[in-house]
Formats: structure tokens, sequence, C-alpha cells
């Protein structure tokens, strides 16, 4: 990151933005929700950060953060006065150089958002989640076969790494996919979402051997005919996008299409794995696999943090906020808020989280989550159809990770009907 020197003159940064004023009504804490063993276990953080109100002041880094799901909620989705183009991580675009160039989807705003949007969920569309789905559950069916062979797994990289890394990159129709890049630069891109701590440093240390790969996956020459990507380019020959734009976007697949779905089927693993009561009613009521799904997805809310930037003066809650102020969105405590779920920390199939927050919301929910729910129901009913029942094997172990909350392994039995 290269920061700008007239605007450090100004007023001294703090983690690449201006630290948000001070207010009588406004808790000061000085815990650090980069904290490795945080991120591990962040359920007693995200309870805390509640507890103290509706918006709270980071002191360690000059941020505010709010938790609460009626906050959370407004900060995340009202694009006017909270912006995405400066930077969905701790760094303001506005005052630094990012360490590459800014999505054109996920770090921009109306109108240049809107244009881009257009394309990839047309690329993205239902139409397309649904010409995927038999080549999905194929998919499925071999890795569940192969996973019954062997009893025992470790679910992290035999099942949910070795599914989205073997399917979205057909889909998307890269030529040369290679699992361990693609989601060593998921990792990278969340980690460089948080401050420049060792998590993200050494995920930055990948960055000289990864960055050309991924530039040269995402040239047409490297795509198949008829793919996603390939979508995306013939946007640019319509003149929709520029073909530069059409590269950008055909890395967002990469950045965002991977990491977040292998976090999805590891999560889902591991909410059935220590709820066996919950597998069994999925199992009686197969009709319940979306709403299992989206438990899923609420309860482990596999984004666990996404940062805006006060875009003018405004509140939050009452409280002022000076254009400039970064927020941190605290979504995986918005998600588990007593206020809106019941008994919010049980994993219940039959809940039908209806507006949890882990695929975003308003014109920056994801883009991708038609095709991510698609992977996912896949993945779910292919185990339904031949599994019994989902025993730990040995202790899970999470990944730590700045924006991301992600197993690291997850030694699984797999008993068959």
């Amino acid at each position: 990151m290269t920061v700008d020197t007239d605007a450090a003159a100004a007023e001294e940064l703090i983690a690449g933005h201006i630290p948000a004023a001070a207010h009588p009504e406004l808790p000061d804490w000085d815990v650090d929700p980069y904290d490795e063993d945080l991120l591990r276990d962040p359920f007693a953080y995200y309870a805390a950060l509640r507890d103290k109100g509706p918006v709270v002041r980071l002191s360690r880094y000059g941020a505010l953060a709010v938790g609460r799901f009626e906050q959370t909620r407004e900060v995340f989705s009202d694009h006017a006065r909270f912006l995405s183009s400066r930077g969905v991580g701790l760094d303001d675009f506005k005052l630094s150089k990012p360490w590459r160039p800014p999505s054109i989807i996920l770090e921009v705003d109306p109108p240049e958002h809107t244009r881009a949007r257009r394309v990839m969920a047309k690329a993205m569309s239902p139409l397309v989640a649904r010409a995927l789905a038999a080549d999905f559950r194929a998919s499925a069916d071999a890795l569940v076969e192969a996973a019954l062979g062997q009893g025992r797994i470790e679910a992290v990289t035999e099942f949910a790494e070795a599914f989205p890394t073997e399917v979205f990159p057909r889909a998307v129709g890269m030529t040369d996919p290679d699992r361990r890049k693609l989601i060593d630069y998921g990792a990278m891109v969340f980690n460089s979402i948080g401050p420049d701590n060792a998590l993200r440093r050494r995920a930055g240390g990948l960055l000289p051997e990864i960055a050309p790969w991924i530039a040269a996956s995402c040239s047409r020459e490297r795509l198949t005919p008829g793919g996603m990507g390939d979508a995306v380019y013939s946007a640019a020959d319509a003149g929709e996008i520029t073909h530069e734009e059409a590269g950008l976007l055909v890395r967002s697949f990469l950045s965002a299409g991977v990491d977040t779905t292998v976090t999805g089927i590891g999560n889902a693993l591991w909410c059935f794995a220590q709820n066996p009561d919950q597998w069994a009613a999925l199992k009686a009521d197969p009709s319940l696999v979306r709403p299992a799904i989206e438990e899923a997805l609420r309860l482990t809310s596999p984004v666990h943090t996404f940062c805006r930037t006060a875009g003018q003066d405004t509140e939050i809650a009452g409280i002022p906020v000076r254009e400039g102020t970064k927020i941190l969105c605290v979504l995986g405590a918005a998600n588990t808020d007593p206020e809106k779920w019941e008994d919010p920390m049980a994993f219940r199939v039959d809940r039908r989280p209806v507006g949890h927050l882990a695929f975003g919301v308003g014109i920056h929910g994801c883009v991708g989550q038609t095709v991510a729910r698609a992977e996912l129901e896949a993945v779910l009913s292919a185990l339904l159809a031949r599994v019994d029942r989902i025993e730990p094997d040995g202790e899970a172990v999470w990944r730590p990770n700045n924006a991301m909350r992600a197993l690291d392994r997850l030694p699984l039995r797999l008993v068959p009907r």
C-alpha cells in the first residue's frame, strides 16, 4: 500500500484511514477483532460487540464497528452514504494505492457498479445455475462415493476444497485450473481486507507466485467457449464493458467464487457433525435442504467482516459519523443477534432465516450467490442420498483469516445408509 502523503500530513492515519472521531455516547473498545485466537472462536467477541452498543469505536484501529443486525444491515446496504469504492477493508482507497487494481464489482459504487453488475448477473443468472446443476450433482455424487470408500475423510481438503475447485473453474471455462493457487489466491484477497498483520503479510508473500498466474488465467485465450468467463468477454464484444474490464470481472470469479464456497461447504459439514439430530431431521424431510443451507450460512457467516467508508457526514443510531470514517460491518455478529433471531446459536434446519447477511444485501449482495447455492445444494443432496450419519473423527480446527471464517481441518466419519 502506498499512502497519499498530502492526506497523511493533513491528519495522522490509523491503519490506512482517517480515524473515527470520539463521541460521549460512543463506547471506546481496545479489542483486536483481527487477533488470531479471536478469529478462531469469535462468538464471545460478537456478543460483547452487540452488548456495548449499536456503534462501537475500535480504538486501536480508529474505526467504528457495528454488530447488531439493524445497524449492520443499514450500513452494509446504504450504498449512497456508506461507500464500497473506498475499499471494503481498513485501507481507504482515496488515500492509498491498493495492492491490486480494485474489483470493478466489489469495490465500486454506482454508476460504474451498475454496468459491471449487469454483466456479471447475466453470466451467473438463475438460468445459468440451473444449466450447471446436473454437472454439479454428478461431481458431488462422485465425491461422496469416493468419501464413503474411505469412511474417514479430512473434509476440508478432500471435500470442501475438492468440489468447488473442480466444478467452478469448469463453469468459468478455465483451461488449466490449479486448486492450490485458487485457494491461496482467495485467502490472499480476503486477508488483504484486514490490517497489516501477520495474516496479511503471510498471504501477501504468495503474491509474486500467484498474481501472474491469475492474470494469465483471466485472459480470453485461456477460457473455453460457452463458459461464464466467455459470457463476460462477449459482453465486452457487445460494448457493454471494455475488454480490460472483462478481465477484471473474470478475476472476480476467481477471487470470490471459490474460497467462499469452499468455506460454505466446510462450515455446513461442521454444523451437521456438531448437530446429528439436524442431519436426522434433514434426512426425514429433504425438502429442507435449501433452508438448511441458509441456516448454515447464517450461523457460521463465511465472510465475517467487511468494511464500508462514510462518503459524507452522517450518523448511525444517532451517533455522528464524519466523512472518511471506516466502519466494520461484523456480519457474523449481526447473523447471531438475539434481537433478530430466536435462540441464535442453535443450528436448526427448519429455521428459514430469511434476511441473513451472509451473502450481503442491497446492490452489493453477492452476485454469484445463485451459483454458490447450487453448489451447496448439490453437495448436501448427494450426501443425503448416501450418508446416514456425519460424525466428528477428531478436533475441528478453524483457520484465522481477516475476513473469512473458514475451517483448516475437519476430520469426519461418513456412515453409509
